[in-house]
């Protein structure tokens, strides 16, 4: 069976995005090339765990992370699965594997005041370009979609009468976010100024570059990075970071951990409970605050 009919299932069957496919093909692809250039071996779907445990180590000594090598293993794990799947082969050479230990990432998010600073107190440009970098802003920080999800955000799916906007999320799920007043007021001047651009070629997706085409992950990147440079010091400037931010400050304003979950489009809460570990830390202020029992 052939890498390529995994990725059609991947697409066809698990819905999953153009981004997170490429990911999983790259990851195959180089670990086919270690095993054709260093073992002689052109066919990885009989290879046996020795020859991946090899390439761990040729990862490793060439200073990969190991959260980065266990998401190259991850990829291959799921290859492996497809072909049991299918019936290529009765044991995947992954089966007893054990992920590299790694240390706990932590996210720091923006604070409010931060965020505060950013929105009403840096100078956009009043031009097509300053006014659509706010709208970014705005919505990755008060929706928490996605990075490609506001990339590929379109027109029709603002609802402006009843203040929402309808997202097309991870394997195609959709979902139904609202917006707020301030924000709203924020795509209505954006739609002025787009009406202003001379020549418009994507014109159904509602964020555009100055050029009228549809905006691309790179730019929403740049962007995030460029203004949030000016009044944060935290070394890591994302989208993410605004999503991250956003669902930490509903739950330290006590937002309910259900509702925040269906705001992010998360399938369990335990992917939503990665954020609880600031509101934990804001309750045990108010919590040493209040109670009668803490010594002042």
């Amino acid at each position: 069976m052939s890498v390529s009919a995994f990725i059609s299932y991947l697409r066809l069957e698990k819905n999953y995005s153009d981004h997170t496919i490429r990911a999983y093909q790259k990851d195959i692809e180089a670990f086919a090339q270690f095993c054709g250039a260093h073992h002689g071996e052109e066919n990885i779907e009989g290879i046996s765990y020795p020859l991946i445990r090899n390439w761990i180590v040729e990862l490793s000594d060439s200073g990969i992370s190991n959260r980065t090598i266990n998401r190259k293993i991850s990829s291959l794990q799921a290859y492996y699965k497809f072909l049991l799947k299918v019936g290529d082969i009765t044991v995947s050479p992954l089966a007893k594997h054990r992920a590299l230990k790694t240390s706990k990432k932590m996210e720091v998010p923006f604070s409010e005041n931060e965020m505060e600073t950013i929105l009403s107190e840096i100078p956009f440009a009043d031009d097509f370009e300053g006014v659509r970098d706010k709208l970014i802003i705005e919505l990755l920080y008060t929706t928490g979609i996605r990075r490609a999800e506001l990339v590929n955000l379109r027109i029709n799916d603002v609802d402006f009468s009843a203040q929402v906007i309808k997202v097309l999320g991870k394997r195609n799920k959709e979902r139904i976010i609202p917006i707020l007043t301030s924000t709203m007021a924020q795509i209505k001047n954006y739609l002025a100024k787009r009406s202003e651009l001379e020549k418009v070629t994507d014109s159904s997706f509602l964020i555009l570059t100055k050029e009228g085409l549809k905006i691309y992950e790179t730019l929403v990147y740049r962007t995030i990075n460029k203004y949030f440079s000016l009044v944060s010091p935290k070394v890591k400037k994302s989208p993410h970071i605004l999503r991250h931010t956003f669902a930490t400050h509903l739950l330290n304003r006590g937002a309910d951990l259900n509702s925040v979950k269906e705001l992010l489009g998360h399938s369990s809460l335990a992917s939503t409970q990665v954020y609880t570990h600031n509101s934990i830390a804001e309750l045990k202020k108010v919590h040493q605050k209040a109670h009668p029992r803490n010594k002042k």
